[in-house]
């Protein structure tokens, strides 16, 4: 198996398919998040990206700032400090 995916009994284990492709899971999962004051900005970040997923075209560029400037730039209401510069960075082009 690949890292970070093992095998229980043949069940997979990975956090991608215990937290965000079981619904069960990944509800359990948004409730921690969003329940602690550490992890919150992180269950907010969550549920901006899959809205975001979900904007109609004309939509995007505005929806991606409100994005950037409230979860990626130092001092934004709800920074997420923990993420890397490069998963920050505005897309190029």
């Amino acid at each position: 198996a690949p890292p970070g995916h093992t095998q229980d009994g043949g069940q997979e284990t990975s956090f991608r398919w215990q937290c965000v492709e079981q619904p069960i899971g990944k509800l359990l999962f948004r409730r921690f998040l969003e329940g602690s004051a550490e992890f919150a900005a992180a269950g907010a970040l969550w549920a901006e990206i899959e809205a975001f997923e979900q904007c109609e075209d004309a939509e995007r560029e505005a929806a991606a700032k409100r994005l950037r400037s409230r979860f990626f730039t130092p001092g934004g209401s709800e920074h997420c400090s923990f993420l890397s510069a490069a998963a920050t960075a505005p897309p190029a082009g």
